[in-house]
């Protein structure tokens, strides 16, 4: 048991900073599209989320399974919304598409 959980801590702490470094990494040109396929894949972790917390037997798996359907629906809206923001960048001024 306590070599799982060493095992897993080590996951853990290497996938932090592996994702850090890939995140700083990525020029503010490919924010947007890797922010939509970061969203589709949250929108998946939701899904899953609520099949965990769904199929809860115990008070601690429906607790972890609610907090993973809270921390994951906050993950999509806050990505869409930053999304939305940097495409409004984009928009014309005046509000009308010239071609």
């Amino acid at each position: 048991m306590q070599a799982d959980s060493i095992s897993l801590l080590f996951i853990l702490v290497l996938s932090i900073f592996l994702g850090f470094e890939l995140i700083s990494k990525v020029p503010s040109t490919l924010h947007t599209p890797l922010m939509s396929g970061s969203n589709a894949i949250s929108g998946i972790t939701l899904v899953g989320a609520l099949i965990a917390a769904g199929e809860g037997s115990d008070a601690m798996t429906l607790a972890l399974g609610t907090a993973a359907v809270a921390f994951a629906t906050i993950n999509v809206v806050g990505g869409y919304l930053v999304t939305d923001r940097m495409l409004g960048m984009f928009k014309r001024k005046g509000g009308e598409n010239k071609k």
